[in-house]
């Protein structure tokens, strides 16, 4: 009578050993034979083997987690916050300030270029997770994303011809040519209350390229954040002949409450995080580090009484 492999003693003694002989890798690394085996085994070794796997399944979620990058969005054309330097990488204090928020986080950085118009419709198609970019907190940016606590808080300024006076009143801008970036919150301000002064609102892609019109002529002059305008242009030669002239603009209508970083509506594990990873920067030294890098004052501004 031939032995059929269900009815050998011999094989199926050692289907048996082959069955409880599993290695610890295994048993770790595929739960279907863990529950199959530990009963063969001490309660010594029952007890190193489930903590075996329950290790390494915490340092494989751990790994997933710090294996995902944080996207972070800029646009490296607003020097001194962002720029590109000879070798092509961005410099700036928006781009260190990320740097330094991604370490306290303990998260890589992913930076991602992209015109200033244009990040936030990134941020929503989930194309960046964050826009570090130099982006006024305001109430109408308020309903498409939500904004971390203020990193920076500095007005706005005019620059014109120096020697031009412009009062209060801003009458005199009637007849002048201003250079403002699309979508930035000077954009909106320029049209509705420079323009109906008598001034000519021009919008560009970037600041540079204003910079650059200023220089030949073909604008009178600029309104952005002051200190863009003064490390960006007044400090440099294009910026020889020019000088701040105006009040200072500082309604929170338009230039809302400080310079913050955009997430997501609704993303509030970013937001926290973020957050949290300021509030540490600034009371570890690292914010100030940065700050001490680019200016000779206080860039984060007095705290709200």
């Amino acid at each position: 009578m031939p032995i059929t492999r269900s009815s050998s003693p011999l094989l199926n003694r050692r289907r048996t050993q082959h069955r409880y002989s599993v290695s610890l890798s295994r048993i770790v690394g595929h739960g279907s034979y863990c529950c199959f085996a530990l009963y063969r085994w001490s309660p010594k070794m029952k007890k190193l083997v489930l903590l075996g796997a329950l290790a390494l399944s915490v340092l494989s979620m751990q790994a997933f987690a710090e294996g995902k990058p944080l996207k972070i969005g800029i646009e490296a054309a607003y020097p001194p916050f962002a720029s590109k330097a000879p070798d092509g990488n961005i410099v700036g204090f928006d781009y260190d300030i990320g740097n330094a928020l991604c370490e306290e986080m303990k998260v890589k950085c992913t930076w991602v270029e992209q015109e200033f118009d244009g990040l936030i419709p990134a941020l929503k198609v989930r194309k960046i997770d964050a826009i570090l970019s130099s982006m006024s907190i305001t109430d109408d940016r308020k309903k498409s994303v939500d904004f971390t606590n203020r990193y920076y808080l500095t007005p706005a300024r005019l620059v014109l011809k120096e020697g031009t006076t412009v009062s209060d009143s801003l009458d005199e801008l009637k007849g002048k040519k201003i250079g403002v970036q699309r979508g930035s919150i000077h954009d909106r301000f320029a049209k509705e209350v420079l323009a109906p002064k008598g001034a000519t609102v021009v919008p560009y892609s970037s600041q540079n390229e204003i910079y650059l019109d200023v220089e030949a002529g073909r604008l009178d002059g600029t309104v952005a954040d002051a200190t863009l305008l003064q490390e960006g242009f007044l400090d440099t030669a294009a910026g020889k002949g020019y000088a701040f002239t105006g009040p200072a603009f500082t309604d929170s209508k338009y230039f809302g409450d400080g310079i913050g970083i955009a997430v997501r509506k609704g993303d509030k594990e970013n937001l926290d995080r973020i957050n949290a990873a300021i509030t540490a920067i600034r009371a570890n030294g690292k914010y100030k580090a940065i700050q001490d890098k680019y200016f000779n004052f206080d860039i984060y501004g007095p705290d709200a009484k």
